[in-house]
């Protein structure tokens, strides 16, 4: 039996597996619920999601990763293991061969703790990409020809900017602003301008609903129920889209100063087919009402939004996997150059 072909999203919100001529076959939060008092693993993903803000002290629900970086080294690896168990990816004589994504920003260790985990999560060859170059991919930029592509990929953890040409980054940003920083923003406003607690999940629902990155845009309002911080007792608040607004302006504006930077670094040939092509959304922050218009306008080239951006890094390890003889071949050629380097 031949081993599968494997790409891994490891997003901080969410984990999407795509397998070599199937698809994606998996997008769960990357959410794990356990028992404090036994280190049990009760839950994984959706079900885990669903005990947020809502389990006894002993049984806590956590993200094991934060900032687009693993956080918690074994309730990842415990995670993954659950996933590939589930799926089936991992056989008793056979592992599968990993494609896995990580921010462009982040430090060698925090690359190996990557790599190691899937290793030990069943993994038979593990190799790590960058998620810009993995996105525009995934959205259907051809970055191998020696044109400018520019890609903006807003997760849970981190926004990644990059501009590439010629098959890699020639310039990017890394901010830990992105989705997250959205739903805490909302829960940070609707307390201080509401006096009222809500959780995560709430926050969220406010997000994806009637979340806006615009001004002057059609008022949209929600009903909200939280706690009240001055009696204590559960209340109910109806909220619109020009308070969130309000909310996710200031991360919104470190999204756009991100851009702003890499334009700024960008050399001026690929600068000019920067203008001309523009710049794609990708991740879930891509749907934010609004923000492409934005961009656009304070950037002053073209934005669009990827057709799938929830799952263009999933689709972009796939369309690397279809093409894995030449990207294991040039990891092969990588590693020969190292050790021959470490030998002169």
């Amino acid at each position: 039996m031949f081993s599968k072909d494997i790409g891994i999203d490891l997003g901080t919100a969410n984990v999407l597996i795509y397998v070599k001529g199937k698809g994606i076959i998996l997008n769960e939060p990357s959410v794990v619920a356990m028992d404090r008092k036994t280190e049990e693993v009760l839950a994984v993903g959706t079900e885990a999601r669903k005990m947020m803000g809502r389990t006894p002290k002993h049984i806590v629900a956590v993200r094991p990763l934060k900032d687009g970086v693993i956080h918690n080294f074994d309730v990842t690896e415990a995670m993954l293991k659950h996933f590939m168990h589930i799926l089936k990816l991992k056989g008793f004589m056979t592992k599968p061969r990993i494609l896995i994504c990580c921010p462009t920003n982040i430090t060698s260790i925090e690359q190996n703790a990557i790599r190691e985990v899937a290793e030990k999560a069943g993994g038979k060859k593990v190799y790590v990409e960058v998620e810009p170059k993995v996105a525009a991919i995934g959205a259907g930029l051809d970055i191998y020809q020696p044109n400018a592509s520019m890609v903006i990929d807003i997760g849970g953890g981190t926004t990644d900017v990059a501009v590439l040409s010629m098959g890699d980054i020639v310039t990017s940003e890394t901010i830990k602003t992105a989705g997250d920083s959205f739903d805490r923003q909302i829960m940070k406003y609707v307390k201080d301008h509401h006096k009222l607690l809500i959780g995560e999940k709430t926050a969220e629902k406010i997000k994806v609903e009637i979340g806006t990155a615009l001004k002057h845009t059609e008022a949209k309002e929600i009903e909200i129920r939280g706690r009240d911080i001055l009696t204590g007792f559960p209340r109910t608040l109806k909220i619109n889209s020009m308070e969130i607004g309000e909310a996710l302006k200031e991360s919104v504006n470190s999204i756009v100063e991100a851009a702003r930077m890499v334009l700024e670094k960008t050399p001026p040939e690929l600068a000019s087919d920067i203008i001309e092509s523009g710049a794609v959304l990708t991740g879930g922050g891509a749907l934010l009402d609004g923000l492409d218009q934005l961009l656009a306008a304070q950037l002053q080239i073209p934005v669009s939004i990827a057709e799938n951006p929830l799952e263009c890094v999933a689709l972009g390890t796939g369309l690397m996997l279809e093409a894995k003889e030449n990207i294991f071949r040039k990891s092969k050629q990588r590693q020969i150059a190292d050790a021959k380097n470490r030998t002169f």
